[in-house]
């Protein structure tokens, strides 16, 4: 449930930030591969071969390429720029068992991957406007201490100095637009572009890396991307690689440590319980539970013949947010005696008085 709920705020959010959503195959040709360069610079992270009718095939490490062959499918123009797209592509890298490692290092994994396809003259503004997101994305979950590393060119690069210069300047300016403390990573970039790492804090003070926002001057060589321009000529575009979570399953095992399962009523797995006192109470229970599903919320009840003292703790500690018990004082208004977690009683509350005031939890993202 709580893998569906970042999925789905992720693809609106995706949506109503100009991204369209791509799906792209598990397995490419061996060419494929070549071509992009995987098999030279990236061979010992990727599976064996498998033979399909007499072709070698390979499980994607990564989702680029494919991204590039739909680009390559026609001639694009310059009007077409910028292309925001971006996919949740499973993709499946070999580790060596020794750093597996739960769900934080695993071999096959959901990237929330994109790739932005931009003329020379976007590429400041589409930087910004990545990063602004990236700060969106994180705030919403919950995550107030987020640090930014500047990946600069290394000894060894593709690319010509005044591409370099252009998207390192490009993401300096992209972070000087925010209030994020920022280090410089000297040579610490790809060979194929510099970047710009976001790590978050959780609630223990620990550091995790999450997003990157990365520049390659490789690629769009290797593939021949090209756009025509207002002059009627052809040209390189630039393009820039950015997650924002990394992985799903890494993202959730981050999630589950910063909240230490206790996650925020709009990630909850189950948001309230329905607690009747006695038996004698079931059948209203039942009808709550019904009309709270309906109303869109995660619910359930405690049906257990056990008094609801116990009822109340078990739910505590299950992490669940809201509480509403009824017994025959409750029945008789017409309301429940709700709770919640960490402020305990509430009072006795409508039913729509509740719903109102989960609602607004939830819209709000507390």
């Amino acid at each position: 449930m709580v893998r569906h709920l970042i999925e789905t705020f992720w693809k609106e959010e995706h949506f109503k930030n100009g991204y369209e959503l791509l799906h792209t195959p598990h397995i490419g040709r061996a060419k494929l591969w070549e071509t992009s360069g995987h098999l030279d610079f990236y061979q010992d992270a990727m599976y064996a071969p498998m033979d399909v009718d007499g072709s070698d095939y390979y499980v994607k490490p990564m989702n680029c390429p494919f991204h590039i062959e739909i680009y390559k499918t026609r001639n694009r123009s310059y009007r077409e720029l910028p292309l925001r797209w971006a996919e949740t592509g499973t993709v499946y890298r070999y580790e060596k068992s020794g750093v597996l490692h739960g769900l934080l290092r695993v071999r096959g994994f959901t990237q929330d991957d994109a790739h932005i396809i931009c003329s020379r003259e976007q590429i400041e503004d589409e930087i910004a406007e990545v990063l602004r997101f990236c700060l969106f994305i994180w705030k919403s979950f919950g995550f107030k201490e987020v640090k930014a590393y500047l990946a600069t060119k290394p000894e060894k690069s593709v690319g010509d100095d005044e591409s370099w210069d252009k998207a390192l300047k490009s993401l300096e300016s992209a972070v000087a637009k925010t209030d994020l403390e920022c280090e410089v990573d000297i040579g610490g970039g790809a060979f194929y572009g510099p970047k710009i790492d976001l790590k978050i804090k959780d609630a223990l003070g620990r550091e995790w890396q999450t997003s990157t926002i990365q520049f390659d001057f490789n690629l769009p060589e290797r593939f021949d991307m090209s756009y025509i321009g207002d002059d009627g000529a052809k040209h390189r575009p630039f393009m820039v690689h950015r997650a924002l979570f990394g992985s799903l399953e890494r993202f959730f095992g981050i999630l589950v440590e910063h909240y230490a399962g206790a996650f925020p009523l709009w990630l909850a797995p189950e948001q309230i319980r329905v607690l009747p006192i006695t038996d004698a109470q079931h059948a209203r229970a039942a009808e709550i539970v019904d009309s709270l599903k309906k109303r869109g919320f995660r619910v359930d009840s405690d049906l257990r013949s056990q008094s609801v003292g116990a009822k109340i703790r078990d739910a505590r500690n299950s992490r669940i947010s809201y509480m509403a018990i009824i017994g025959e004082k409750e029945i008789a208004s017409g309301g429940v005696a709700a709770r919640n977690r960490l402020e305990g009683e509430l009072g006795v509350l409508t039913l729509d008085e509740l719903v109102e005031r989960m609602r607004s939890e939830v819209e709000r993202k507390i």
